[in-house]
């Protein structure tokens, strides 16, 4: 009892009245249509009543159309206060749904109108009815006279079921809404494969981020520091430096806008589409950087292709990244070999005695280097191996198919 009387203090309650009363006025034109169509084609009085399956018809025809689905989802949401999503765009539904949700729609609608109404009526000129020396109470066809105290009764009565009938359906059109518009089967399929291409989507730019934009500011952090230290004595190097600091921010800054964009689902122009060939390009700003790099390159790396080598160079960059980080400043051997079956990587730098490579040293980590790397790895369905590697050094090996990959 104490739960229906908090129905009728809730303002859902209501606008979902109002709801159902907006469902049966936009079904007087269709009950228009139906009704001129029945006596155009009989003529008898009682037409009406032949008109009703008509007009049912015609309502659930009406609810095949998708912009009808797509009117009803927003004002339920808005007036009903239901969590009920869009309608996803291509996905197959059970397209009888919304044809049943219309027509309850629109039967609890005129359910409101004619009984509600007329309890309201009757509950509220009753008592002054009875004051004026008269109170009769008829229904459908049902007459009586209510006198005294039994007036007030029968007043109260009526205010109550109409309370009641509002909850009711403002209960009902709330419970049904989410069944019936909500998604299908298939649509919920459709969305989970829609979250699921937009989480791969923002974990691919995470990378990007983390290589791009950790490698940019390892090496201008470096190469500030080195300017820093050189400015009074060797302002030409001073200056080269700082040269190098500024290519490599303009760079990360063309990554970071395309990123930016994408998140904001605006244009952003085209990926950055760095590949193995931009390789003596990203080895130059290192050594600027003050790393002594030694790359051995063999085989043609311009014959590999688009998508496996934008991954090599992301990979080479990280594993370079990793090595200035956290290297102890010797030579960087960098090793790379496009055969004709498998592009090996290969990253050696060396480290402090009892480190064990990138985490052990004092620079900071996010600790996602590795563990992404193994992830893209395993994506290109290559082997990914890191890990100390003789005395004082560490190693990052990876091998890539280059026909699967292609």
């Amino acid at each position: 009892m104490i739960k229906r009387m908090r129905l009728l203090l809730r303002r859902s309650t209501y606008t979902g009245v109002l709801f159902a009363v907006l469902g049966a006025v936009a079904a007087l034109p269709v009950a228009m249509v139906a009704l001129g169509a029945t006596l155009g084609v009989s003529g008898r009085p009682d037409a009406v009543w032949v008109a009703l399956p008509l007009w049912a018809v015609l309502i659930g025809v009406t609810g095949l159309f998708r912009v009808v689905r797509r009117v009803l989802v927003k004002v339920a949401r808005r007036l009903l206060g239901v969590a009920v999503p869009d309608p996803v765009k291509g996905a197959a539904g059970e397209r009888w749904r919304t044809p049943v949700f219309l027509l309850v729609h629109v039967a609890l609608g005129w359910t409101v109108l004619i009984a509600g109404s007329t309890l309201l009526v009757t509950g509220v000129a009753l008592p002054g009815s009875w004051a004026g020396g008269e109170a009769r109470v008829s229904l459908l066809g049902w007459n009586t006279e209510v006198t005294g105290v039994w007036a007030w009764v029968v007043a109260a009565l009526c205010l109550a079921l109409a309370a009641a009938l509002f909850a009711a359906v403002a209960t009902a059109l709330r419970s049904l809404a989410p069944r019936l518009l909500g998604p299908s089967p298939a649509e919920r399929l459709a969305l989970a494969a829609e979250r699921e291409r937009e989480l791969a989507e923002r974990n691919r730019l995470a990378h990007e981020l983390h290589d791009s934009i950790g490698h940019t500011l390892t090496a201008a952090t470096i190469q500030a520091a080195v300017a820093g230290e050189v400015l009074a004595a060797d302002p030409v190097a001073a200056r080269a430096a700082m040269r190098s600091i500024e290519e490599s921010t303009r760079a990360a800054l063309e990554d970071l806008d395309y990123v930016l964009g994408v998140l904001r689902e605006e244009q952003s122009g085209t990926a950055p589409t760095r590949t193995l060939t931009d390789l003596p390009e990203l080895i130059d700003r290192l050594r600027h950087a003050g790393a002594v790099v030694e790359p051995r390159t063999t085989g043609d790396l311009a014959q590999v292709q688009g998508t496996l080598s934008r991954a090599a160079y992301r990979i080479v960059q990280e594993g370079l990244t990793n090595a200035l980080r956290h290297g102890v400043g010797g030579p960087i051997e960098l090793r790379v070999a496009a055969g004709p079956e498998e592009l090996e990587l290969s990253v050696v730098n060396g480290v402090r005695d009892g480190e064990a490579g990138p985490g052990a040293s004092g620079f900071p980590t996010s600790g996602h280097g590795l563990p992404g790397l193994a992830e893209r790895v395993r994506l290109l369905n290559g082997e990914f191996e890191a890990g100390p590697y003789g005395e004082r050094q560490w190693r990052l090996a990876v091998r890539l198919p280059v026909r699967r990959s292609a």
